[in-house]
């Protein structure tokens, strides 16, 4: 979950995990130009055009999330546009609409609160409704991975998505269940996933929840997506130009501070009894910090679902952007 919403007067606000973090990280400043690469429910967007008279470009592949904008086109005439299409996408995206280097770029890797509370998208435990989980809706669905994917390659996805230790329990029990009629409900998955995995005792979180987050990654490749909109955001950031990138589980965290690292030339060698790399190319980045940010108890007892945030930051420098698939 990417944010807590709040009412005030006729009006719900997204409230963004880790934002006065992210603005920082960012350093808005007049006559910027930046970038939303997860435009989701718009609030970093709007907190960035409040901050300072810049300019932010909104990126999304959801079609939802580009209708849910049209307030905030109206209210920032001339300092917002938004692009439909997906940030891994980002750099051929702003190219072909003149958009030149960039003074920051932000990216929230996690599900807004309109996808997440509303049935019909299929993302929820709390919400029963069709076995969707696609953000663009296009493409393969949830419910076509349960029901017609063999049973090894489930089992593979939920272990290398999810972490879920009983992955090919799962899996066995969901080939078992589509057996008599197809699942088609997140309620029935929930149900079927819950009857063969324990509640843990520790944290009490649902025993299915580990699961439909590795659906969800699979069925939009988000990891994918966050490699691309990673080498993307090397492409198309000015230098002195910064990158915040909010993350919320282990899996997209290590992706975000392993390319950071790679990039600002900090992974270090792996031994001092091993002879010394080959030169590579220039740091691209700069490291604003090494362990990452994460919310105060303030935020989190406001919003508990922040409790796995982390904002890792990087400046740009004058270096070229590495090629695609460089390593350190």
């Amino acid at each position: 979950m990417s944010g807590a919403v709040e009412q005030t007067g006729e009006t719900r606000i997204h409230i963004p995990v880790l934002l006065a973090e992210v603005l920082d990280a960012l350093a808005v400043r007049a006559g910027g130009v930046y970038v939303d690469g997860t435009f989701g429910a718009g609030g970093y967007t709007r907190a960035i055009l409040e901050a300072a008279d810049c300019q932010v470009v909104g990126i999304d592949r959801d079609p939802a999330a580009i209708q849910r904008a049209a307030p905030l086109l109206a209210r920032f005439s001339g300092r917002l546009r938004i692009i439909e299409g997906r940030f891994g996408d980002m750099a051929d995206l702003l190219a072909a609409h003149g958009i030149g280097p960039v003074g920051g770029r932000g990216a929230d890797i996690g599900v807004s609160p309109p996808r997440s509370t509303t049935p019909s998208r299929g993302f929820s435990l709390r919400f029963d409704g069709p076995l969707n989980m696609r953000m663009s809706q296009s493409g393969p669905s949830a419910a076509d991975v349960v029901n017609d994917y063999d049973e090894t390659d489930i089992a593979n996805i939920l272990y290398r998505l999810g972490e879920e230790r009983l992955s090919r329990r799962v899996a066995r029990a969901i080939v078992a269940a589509r057996a008599t009629a197809r699942i088609e409900t997140t309620a029935q998955l929930a149900d079927i996933i819950r009857s063969v995995v324990p509640r843990s005792k520790k944290d009490g979180i649902d025993p299915a929840t580990r699961s439909f987050q590795a659906l969800r990654l699979h069925v939009n490749d988000e990891l994918g997506e966050l490699d691309r909109g990673l080498a993307g955001a090397e492409k198309v950031l000015a230098p002195g130009g910064r990158l915040a990138v909010v993350s919320f589980h282990s899996l997209e965290d290590r992706r975000v501070k392993d390319f950071l690292r790679q990039r600002s030339g900090a992974e270090g060698a792996p031994s001092r009894h091993m002879p010394a790399a080959v030169a590579g190319p220039a740091p691209s980045l700069k490291l604003l910090g090494r362990s990452g940010v994460t919310p105060g108890e303030p935020e989190l007892r406001h919003n508990p679902r922040a409790r796995s945030a982390r904002l890792r930051a990087a400046e740009r420098t004058n270096a070229p952007a590495w090629p695609m698939g460089e390593a350190a």
